[in-house]
């Protein structure tokens, strides 16, 4: 079986123009590279070429926040797998000191926006690698990691994520965890939080917290989509939603799904406030191509969790390094002022980042 990222590829014409020298995208004050833009939680992959990074430069962003590990472990093994995580993105990063900063505090965002380099912020999409031992998220911190999910879908020590069907809200010990977090000044992330678990974070936390990556459940009824509830309840603790691009949790049709994404972004402006949302797209840099190949296997290897009408997960204007720009100039078209797209795309991070990470 072929491994999914060999039915993968960048494209050839905006390397060919970064690499050249020319700017795709001129420096005026209606473009993302004259401002902060970052992506609250999405991938970078150590098989990402130079030319892949700098097509993402290009298109603007500034600073990402990385998943380090496979979120379903548990036990020993989710632990073995953060601390590889971590030694593998360390090794990737170092490689390419010219392009890449691996950011622990905001003044690398700074940094990495001066020196035209990719800040990169590390974040566990669970909270199993700690196990019970609130002492790891000091061990943690101490290796780079800077956020961290509640949980991951189904029931931890923490709490309950979206899948769990008799799931907690945050228990006894994910409060203890939550103090922990917010005394070392690490940021709680509520994203595959189901809504008890997260309206109980959001109140428990002595700090502002973020759902990185997801949408709006008043839109489409997702598991993973966040009720107008919670979005307030966020907004009036100083939090920030970030607005997820799997297109399965936008739409459950491929067309106009773009559109629909466009429409959350706004809906949860509406809802939550221009000061409480961000871009937080889950999703690889690379092209993704859906041929038949690609799609058997898809079947072989997903079996039965493999159902067509999901995928692709992508939304095709969205498909590739440059969708930072897509959304500003949609945004634009969308009569948002530049004040309120800059906050979106970027400033609302820089402010929780400046508040928790310091």
């Amino acid at each position: 079986m072929l491994p999914r990222r060999e039915f993968l590829k960048t494209t050839g014409l905006a390397t060919g123009a970064v690499l050249s020298g020319v700017n795709l995208f001129p420096q005026t004050a209606s473009t993302p590279q004259s401002v902060l833009v970052i992506d609250a939680m999405g991938e970078i992959r150590d098989v990402y070429t130079p030319e892949l990074i700098k097509e993402i430069l290009a298109s603007g962003l500034n600073s990402i926040a990385v998943t380090l590990c496979d979120p379903k472990s548990q036990e020993a093994y989710a632990v073995q797998l953060a601390d590889e995580g971590i030694a593998m993105y360390d090794t990737y990063l170092g490689a390419h000191p010219d392009l890449f900063i691996k950011a622990t505090k905001l003044e690398h965002i700074d940094q990495a926006k001066k020196e035209g380099k990719l800040a990169v912020f590390y974040l566990f999409q669970n909270s199993t690698q700690f196990g019970r031992d609130l002492s790891s998220v000091d061990r943690y911190y101490d290796m780079g990691v800077r956020s961290s999910q509640i949980t991951y879908n189904f029931q931890n020590w923490a709490g309950s994520g979206c899948k769990e069907k008799h799931g907690s809200g945050l228990t006894a010990f994910g409060e203890e965890l939550v103090a922990k977090m917010n005394k070392k000044g690490m940021l709680i992330d509520l994203s595959h939080a189901n809504m008890e678990t997260m309206a109980d974070t959001i109140i428990a936390s002595d700090d502002p917290v973020i759902i990185s990556h997801t949408t709006c459940k008043a839109l489409y009824n997702n598991e993973r989509n966040t009720t107008d509830e919670n979005m307030r309840l966020l907004a009036d603790h100083g939090g920030v939603l970030g607005m997820c691009q799997m297109r399965p949790f936008v739409s459950y049709t491929r067309e106009g799904a773009y559109e629909k994404y466009i429409n959350h972004i706004l809906h949860a402006i509406n809802i939550a406030g221009e000061d409480h949302v961000c871009i937080g797209s889950d999703r690889d840099h690379r092209v993704v191509e859906m041929t038949d190949e690609y799609i058997a296997e898809l079947k072989a290897e997903e079996g039965p969790n493999f159902h067509e009408e999901d995928w692709p997960l992508y939304m095709d204007e969205l498909n590739g390094p440059g969708r930072m720009e897509t959304i500003w100039n949609s945004l634009k078209e969308r009569k948002l002022s530049e004040s309120v797209i800059e906050k979106v795309m970027g400033l609302n991070v820089y402010r929780i980042y400046k508040e928790v990470i310091g």
